[in-house]
């Protein structure tokens, strides 16, 4: 199979405003770079060959960048006129979609997932989707996922609280390019879709060991200028 992403890159960056300039969380400066550049060499290096970036809030920024970007990667995009929730806007996005399952990222994370890994396991697990997990210890800025370690099936997604040890959804999911099709122009993709069809489908949770980061509060924006100027985000 080709691989193919989807990257949810039109966030306000709200909590990100007393650091970075009024961009797209995406654009925010990383070691010298906008953010999205490491999405992007890190899919072109996995051997992706599309990627559709899902555009909104002063998407001008993104468009104008990618014009002065070079990437053997074929780049789409497809831009929101009104916000569509995180949903919404990958199902906007899927409508570009030519492989049967594709990958999908939030722009402002990153994570060093196994793609070859994952997609395996989404087959044999016959999944409606994958969602990449990363083991984290003494959080409360996310929620806990629970999973059933033999079939790797999710099993209940916790609400945000202090864990002292847990997984945590990376924000890299693998589904079909028609799962959303049928669902409403505006919608959230986690509250909407994955918990809600928890119950009756199968969601499975691919556990990944690589580097993680969420820059979208100030203190871990901050930490990825060291560790991307380091090159440690490329540490599996």
């Amino acid at each position: 199979m080709k691989k193919e992403a989807v990257i949810l890159a039109g966030g306000l960056g709200t909590r990100l405003r007393s650091v970075v300039a009024d961009v797209p969380k995406c654009m925010a400066s990383v070691a010298g770079k906008p953010f999205l550049y490491y999405l992007l060499d890190f899919l072109s290096q996995a051997g992706f060959e599309h990627v559709i970036l899902s555009l909104g809030y002063k998407h001008e920024y993104i468009e104008n960048w990618l014009k002065s970007y070079s990437s053997p990667m074929m780049i789409s995009s497809v831009v929101e006129t009104s916000p569509l929730g995180t949903g919404g806007g990958i199902r906007l996005a899927l409508s570009k979609a030519r492989e049967e399952n594709v990958f999908i990222l939030n722009g402002d994370t990153f994570l060093n997932v196994d793609y070859d890994g994952m997609l395996a396991l989404h087959g044999k697990t016959h999944a409606k989707a994958t969602l990449a997990l990363k083991e984290m210890h003494n959080f409360d800025r996310y929620g806990a996922v629970e999973i059933d370690i033999e079939s790797n099936r999710i099993i209940q997604f916790k609400e945000k609280k202090f864990c002292k040890s847990g997984l945590i959804n990376g924000g890299t999911y693998l589904t079909h390019k028609d799962v959303l099709r049928s669902y409403p122009e505006k919608f959230s993709l986690e509250k909407d879709f994955f918990e809600e069809i928890i119950s009756n489908s199968i969601l499975t949770g691919y556990i990944s060991r690589g580097y993680f980061i969420d820059i979208g509060i100030p203190d871990d924006y901050n930490k990825a200028q060291k560790d991307f100027g380091d090159g440690i985000y490329k540490n599996l």
